[in-house]
C-alpha cells in the first residue's frame, strides 16, 4: 500500500470517528431538550482538536512503523492527491453556501455551526474515499 494511501485511510477514519464522538456527546447532552439548546461549542472544538492530534499522531506512527515511501511522492501520488482534494473540497463550498443561506434565513447558530462541521467531515471522508479508490482502481489523468 502506498504511503499516501495510508494517509488517506487515516484522514477518512479519523474524520468519521471524531464526528461520531461529537454526535454522541451532543445527543447525550440533549436529554429530550431541543438540539438547538444544547451546549455544543465545547464538544465541537474538542473533537476537532482531538481529530487533528489523532491524525498527526497516527501519521507519525505510520511513518515510524513503515518508513518506506514516507518522504517520497511521485507524479501519480500528486495527481491522486489533487483529484481527492478537488472532489472533497466541493463539500466545503456546499457547506459555506448552506451556512450562508441558513444565516440569511435567521436559523439558530447551532444548526449553522453543525452544517459547517458536517460538510468539513464530508469533505475529508469523500476526498479520502476518492483517493483510496484512485489508488485501488486507478484513475483517468486528464
Amino acid at each position: 500500500m502506498a504511503f499516501e494511501e495510508k494517509r488517506a485511510w487515516i484522514m477518512g477514519l479519523v474524520a468519521i470517528a471524531g464526528y461520531a464522538a461529537y454526535v454522541v456527546i451532543v445527543l447525550g447532552r440533549a436529554d429530550g431538550d431541543p438540539l438547538a439548546e444544547v451546549s455544543y461549542a465545547g464538544p465541537l472544538l474538542a473533537t476537532v482538536a482531538g481529530s487533528i492530534v489523532a491524525s498527526i499522531a497516527l501519521h507519525i506512527g505510520v511513518s515510524i512503523v513503515s518508513p518506506e515511501g514516507a518522504n517520497e511522492k511521485d507524479q501519480r501520488d500528486r495527481e491522486i492527491h489533487r483529484l481527492g482534494d478537488h472532489i472533497g473540497q466541493s463539500f466545503v463550498i456546499v457547506g459555506g453556501v448552506a451556512a450562508l443561506a441558513m444565516a440569511l434565513a435567521d436559523w439558530d447558530q447551532f444548526w449553522i455551526a453543525n452544517v459547517i462541521y458536517l460538510c468539513f467531515v464530508l469533505s475529508a471522508v469523500v476526498g479520502s474515499t476518492a483517493k483510496i479508490v484512485a489508488y485501488r482502481l486507478g484513475f483517468q489523468s486528464w
